[in-house]
C-alpha cells in the first residue's frame, strides 16, 4: 500500500489517492484533498463530509448519491453544485472513505 504526505501526516491511500485508513482522516487532511480537487469548503460541505463519514462507519460502505439524497437529505442537484461533475466520488474522497460502488 502507498502512503503519501497530506497536510504533514503520512497516510495510506490507494493508486486513485483515496485515503486507506479510516483514522488516518481529519479535517486537516480532508481540508488539502479538497483543495486538490477544486473544491471550496463551506460550513454545508462539512456537514456532508462529516454526515458520509458517520454513515461509512454504521453501514460498512459508502453511501450513494441516492442515499445521501434519501438518508443524508441533500438533493442529488445540490450535491452536484457542491461537487461539480462527481458528487459521490469527490465526496468519498474528501471524506477519506471509499468510493461508492458503482462509481467510475
Amino acid at each position: 500500500m502507498a502512503t503519501a504526505t497530506i497536510a504533514g501526516k503520512e497516510v495510506h491511500i490507494n493508486e486513485e489517492g483515496f485515503l486507506t485508513e479510516f483514522d488516518e482522516w481529519d479535517e486537516d487532511i480532508a481540508a488539502e484533498l479538497a483543495k486538490n480537487i477544486d473544491v471550496e469548503m463551506t460550513d454545508e460541505h462539512w456537514k456532508l463530509i462529516k454526515w458520509l463519514r458517520e454513515d461509512y462507519k454504521e453501514k460498512g460502505e459508502t453511501a450513494t448519491t441516492r442515499r445521501v439524497q434519501s438518508a443524508g437529505g441533500v438533493p442529488t442537484k445540490q450535491q452536484f453544485a457542491m461537487f461539480p461533475k462527481k458528487p459521490a466520488k469527490k465526496m468519498s474522497y474528501i471524506a477519506g472513505v471509499p468510493k461508492p460502488k458503482g462509481c467510475v
